[in-house]
């Protein structure tokens, strides 16, 4: 029978896994306390990128109100076969960076990353790697057998 084997991910691997963009998971201390949310994402100019609405939740939990003061944030992605009992995850940790000038907006506009959910969400933020670190599980034939 295959024995699971859990393997450390180097972080080209890491950034290779996550590159195509998709679905990931912003994690942050939020004002009702640790929060994960839910976003589509992008990999533009070696960052996170996602939008939200102006003035939601993510948006004012994510200000510091000091200049050039960001919080630190997590962002996790992910993908599994449950029936081969197999998967990976990456996790991100860096500051989450607000795009607020008409120069960043219009570059964060051009990487074409589209909000899934419905409603105005015309405001950038993007995570820029501090680090990077992965973890995969797969199923591994035991050699002795």
């Amino acid at each position: 029978m295959p024995e699971a084997v859990l393997e450390t991910l180097e972080e080209a691997e890491c950034l290779g896994l996550i590159a195509k963009g998709g679905i990931g998971r912003l994690v942050f201390a939020g004002r009702w306390d640790l929060t994960v949310v839910p976003v589509n994402y992008k990999i533009y100019n070696g960052a996170i990128l996602f939008r939200t609405a102006q003035n939601s939740a993510t948006d004012e939990d994510l200000r510091t109100g000091i200049a050039h003061a960001e919080y630190r944030v997590a962002f996790e992605v992910d993908d599994f076969d449950i029936q081969a009992r197999e998967g990976w995850s990456v996790l991100i940790q860096g500051p989450a960076h607000h795009l607020d000038t008409e120069e960043e907006r219009r570059e964060a506009v051009e990487a074409g990353i589209e909000p899934w959910p419905g409603g105005v969400r015309e405001h950038f933020i993007e995570i820029r790697p501090a680090r990077i670190t992965g973890r995969r599980i797969r199923q591994h034939a035991d050699a002795a057998g």
